[in-house]
């Protein structure tokens, strides 16, 4: 498809583009004709060697000689700000030519996959498999989203006006983008990021997780008013829930943010009964539609006894009014009702499921306040003692306590902050149903002790009389070492009996979770993906040993750096030995606005990760690209030479200066992109490795053009194996594997957004000559042999619709990238060569952040 990309997407933006030049503002035309001068002397000057300094010198000598240091800078903030709205520009072109560029009816679609159920025995084999088989997608307010809700909303209307090539529509939203401010002046608050995210809920999936159910439904001859499968859509949810490192969540948030939800979800009810009023104008049917409008606004606005308590009551009078529907009027109209009670089954009265997360380590501080406290009452009862015992008897202890756990016997805010968020679970569920609040995430899980803490808290807090728990505890594993150990550890929880009658009340089912974005950042692409593989087969093998239904939640972000890329493969490609009964996975940021910002891009990626999840089941019944003993250790082999390059990297005494002096990562804090803080831990003793979080450590990879979480590793690791003779080996295992096919593809999505001339003037310094030379020695090696593993001549040969998004999407920031490092590059040498103040170049290095993460889309 990559002329219909060039035609529908790279050449209509150019047209586009040429309006920016009409809009009446001060000095645009400047702007508009100067930067493509800029664009074409940043390409000239780094294929030359030239630094950004240089390069920027040179092109104001040349056009501008005359001009003021502040006009000079006045007019390089002009150009970010130009910039920024042609990556706009970019994007709703993109979006509006979705159609054109993907076949929403291919491989991976509904549609697709029911045209090859040709036999009965497939269909129920299918039927069979959604009993039990999900797909959840969960929102998260991690902060790689750049775009204000201000300027969303611009461009859901501008990718409308370019669907219709209404000219005059563009022109007058581009006059509005250009007056529209870009950036927060105030961090948004876990409430603010909450609101943000439900217009996705609202306008995205509210409509298109009951139309792809509908065109499902549909394809297997089935009725909308029969399907009994309504829940194999959920959604879940992070902003207000999850306080792992943020100080601003408190359970106070936690309600309002799941009041929210529940309104969100309520109004579009509300507006969906209207319509089915409009219709439904008929004797015995149209008074029950007038009653649920009555009752809908009740329970949106009061008074709220007059209105409905849960989803169930409204489902139940609607079937009533069905009836009359079908026996007295022909059933006119019966599949739009039928298709709202769809949404009622789908959605309930919650919308969507809000996470509680926090980390493991808080816990123990709670415990360690809690039972201090119980010391002074029972004096044989002593902390010091309880923290030399083992791990067992720690876990006896506390399941053994039956106490009273109130916030005003505590002074310590973090013991009232988690006993409030443990309680606040129970208090969502009462207002908006158990699946409105029902998992408690634990971050950074390292042992059994680690989950028993939360569940030994949750029965003290929130059990119902018989003591059971209405709350899945969801231990996260991350790091390499924590994935190695997980198996381990959920033997041990799964052998301990009150757990194990715990799960038995939530019908043998246990959540694990594992995180890319830490597993990255600790080990490396290759070896944190593979750890991940690797503790899947694991994890999944002990909880069949007990009888355990396993689900498997991915933390991915939105770069293949953080397990984000090609997703769908990644799950069509899990072996037998991995759990797939559902798939979950968070998504965050761009990842949101670019793969589920519109309904049809939203069905287009949500349908292809549902089949995904129903390929193997289907049709590989004797796969012969399953994983061989010998195939895993082929991977294995790569991924730990990958693993100690790698650590050789992040080893290096250059390492963390470079992040923190070189790296826009210091100025992460400044965009206000999020509520969260950029580092855990305090300031004291300057910055450290394990206090940086993923997110602004793979950001700051992406802005310098070098991507290392992406890649690093991965040549070296190839290259070992090529000297032992095994290159065959690695090149069919690339044909054969589409796991190992995944893995190679999205790496150079990294690859192919990587610039290293825009940094070569690093290697100008002595300090930091070596650690430069060494990365891009890696990124030329990985290239290299990634390139002959595949058999591709370019990067990213086997996805050209891709391939060409990049490179104009690069092309486009090339002025941005050179702006920002020139500003790096003033700020790092003499003071005395500045020819603006220094919070000039601050500035210019933040502003120049946003165009150039938005650009990425799924930021590297």
């Amino acid at each position: 498809m990559n002329n219909s990309f060039q035609d529908a997407v790279v050449t209509k933006y150019n047209i586009f583009n040429s309006l920016f030049l009409s809009l009446p503002y001060r000095g645009i035309f400047q702007t508009g004709s100067l930067l493509p001068i800029l664009t074409q002397q940043s390409e000239i000057g780094f294929q030359e060697g030239k630094s950004p300094k240089e390069i920027i010198e040179l092109f104001f000598s040349e056009l501008l000689e005359t001009a003021t240091p502040k006009e000079r800078a006045d007019l390089l903030f002009a150009f970010i700000q130009y910039i920024e709205r042609q990556v706009v520009l970019f994007d709703s072109v993109e979006d509006a030519a979705f159609e054109q560029t993907h076949d929403l009816t291919g491989k991976g679609s509904v549609t697709y996959l029911t045209e090859r159920l040709d036999n009965d025995e497939l269909k129920k084999k299918l039927l069979a498999k959604l009993e039990d088989f999900s797909v959840r997608i969960v929102l998260t307010a991690h902060p790689t989203q750049f775009y204000s809700g201000k300027v969303l909303g611009i461009i859901n209307d501008l990718e409308d006006a370019i669907k219709e090539n209404d000219f005059t529509e563009v022109n007058q939203l581009l006059l509005q983008l250009g007056k529209t401010a870009f950036i927060n002046h105030e961090k948004p608050t876990p409430f603010d990021e909450a609101v943000s995210l439900c217009w996705f809920l609202e306008n995205v999936y509210y409509d298109a997780i009951p139309s792809i159910l509908e065109k499902l439904i549909n394809g297997l001859g089935m009725s909308v008013h029969d399907w009994p499968y309504p829940n194999v859509f959920r959604l879940g949810f992070w902003p207000g829930g999850d306080r792992d490192g943020n100080p601003f969540v408190n359970p106070e948030i936690t309600l309002k943010v799941a009041d929210r939800l529940r309104e969100t979800l309520l109004r579009g009810y509300y507006r969906d009964i209207r319509q089915l009023k409009r219709r439904l104008t008929f004797k015995g049917v149209d008074d029950a539609v007038s009653l649920a409008e009555k009752k809908m606004n009740s329970t949106i606005f009061g008074p709220f006894e007059e209105g409905y308590e849960n989803a169930q009551e409204l489902i139940d009078e609607l079937l009533k009014a069905r009836e009359v529907l079908v026996n007295k009027h022909q059933g006119l109209f019966v599949e739009l009702l039928d298709n709202f009670i769809l949404k009622l089954n789908l959605f309930g009265f919650f919308f969507a499921s809000l996470d509680v997360r926090q980390d493991s380590r808080k816990h123990g501080k709670a415990w360690e306040d809690i039972l201090k406290r119980l010391e002074k009452k029972i004096p044989l009862l002593k902390y010091s003692d309880y923290e030399s015992w083992d791990e067992a008897k720690k876990i006896d202890l506390l399941l053994s306590l039956n106490i009273p756990l109130r916030d005003e016997d505590y002074e310590d805010e973090l013991t009232k902050d988690i006993l409030g968020s443990i309680r606040a679970i129970k208090t969502i569920q009462e207002k908006n149903g158990e699946k409105g609040a029902h998992r408690y995430v634990i971050s950074n899980n390292t042992s059994a002790l680690n989950v028993m803490q939360v569940v030994a808290l949750a029965k003290n807090l929130i059990a119902d009389e018989e003591g059971k728990l209405a709350v899945d505890v969801v231990p996260l594993f991350e790091t390499v070492d924590d994935l190695a150990n997980a198996p381990g550890i959920m033997r041990s929880l799964y052998e301990n009996d009150y757990y194990r009658n715990h799960l038995t009340n939530r019908e043998n089912h246990q959540t694990i979770m594992v995180g890319f974005s830490d597993g990255t950042k600790d080990g490396g692409y290759l070896r944190a993906n593979w750890s991940i593989y690797r503790a899947k087969e694991e994890l999944t093998k002990v909880s069949r040993e007990f009888g355990i239904k396993v689900t498997f939640f991915d933390g991915r972000g939105g770069p293949p750096a953080r397990g984000g890329g090609n997703n769908h493969n990644f799950y069509s490609s899990l072996g037998k030995d991995i759990e797939d009964k559902e798939i979950q996975l968070t998504v965050q940021g761009q990842t949101i606005s670019s793969n589920y910002g519109t309904v049809t891009t939203a069905m287009y990626n949500l349908e292809r990760l549902f089949t995904a999840g129903l390929e193997n089941h289907l049709f590989k019944g004797n796969r012969e690209d399953e994983l061989t003993d010998a195939d895993k250790e082929l991977i294995e082999e790569m991924a730990e030479i990958a693993y100690n390059s790698y650590l050789d990297l992040k080893n290096h005494p250059k390492f963390v200066k470079y992040l923190d002096k070189k790296t826009p990562l210091r100025f992460y804090g400044q965009t206000n992109i999020g509520s969260r803080p950029t580092k855990r831990g305090n300031d004291d003793g300057g910055l450290k490795f394990e206090d940086l979080r993923a997110i602004p450590f793979v950001g700051s990879w992406a802005q310098m053009k070098q991507n290392v979480p992406g890649f690093y590793g991965f040549g070296t690791a190839i290259r070992e194996l090529v000297k032992e003779n095994k290159v065959e080996e690695i090149k069919k295992l690339y044909q054969k594997s589409l796991f190992f096919r995944t893995l190679i593809e999205n790496s150079m999505q990294s690859l192919s957004k990587a610039f290293f001339p825009a940094t070569k003037y690093l290697r100008e310094e002595e300090d930091y000559r070596e650690f430069w030379d060494k990365m891009y020695e890696e990124f030329l090696l990985t290239r290299e042999l990634l390139l002959d593993v595949s058999g591709q001549k370019e990067l990213l040969d086997s996805n050209n619709v891709t391939k060409v998004s990049i490179k104009t999407r690069e092309r486009i920031v090339l002025p941005l990238i050179t702006i920002q490092q020139y500003a790096l590059q003033m700020l790092a040498g003499d003071p005395k060569d500045l020819q603006v103040d220094v919070e000039t170049y601050n500035q210019l290095i933040i502003r120049a952040m946003f165009g150039i993460i938005n650009a990425a889309r799924n930021s590297a």
